[in-house]
């Protein structure tokens, strides 16, 4: 997975982004994967003290967090299952956070 030269969130979207087409028909799936999003937020960029601020997710941090997890994946052996296990909720929320915050094009 982490073959390729350069971004990391290259190789992850080209895989996972396919998978958000499944959010119109799986309704939980939307849920799990918004609770992904929110947990690699959460890890990357503290929530503001006060108010509906925006959080703002950079490219870099987001690719360097891939990274990692991609690496311990590697390390564990892992391989993609048929359906949805941790890492590919994880995956797929980070395709989500991608394409909202727009970062392969930043």
């Amino acid at each position: 997975m982490n073959d390729s030269p350069g971004c990391p969130l290259t190789d992850v979207v080209a895989a996972y982004m396919p998978r958000l087409s499944e959010f119109s028909f799986e309704p939980a799936l939307v849920a799990a994967v918004d609770q992904h999003a929110a947990a690699v937020c959460d890890a990357l960029v503290p929530a503001p003290p006060r108010g509906p601020e925006k959080r703002t997710l950079r490219r870099e941090e987001l690719a360097d967090y891939v990274l990692g997890f991609t690496d311990r994946l590697s390390e564990a052996e892992w391989t993609e299952p048929v359906g949805h296990d941790f890492a590919t909720l994880h995956l797929t929320a980070v395709c989500w956070l991608v394409r909202e915050h727009d970062l392969l094009d930043a």
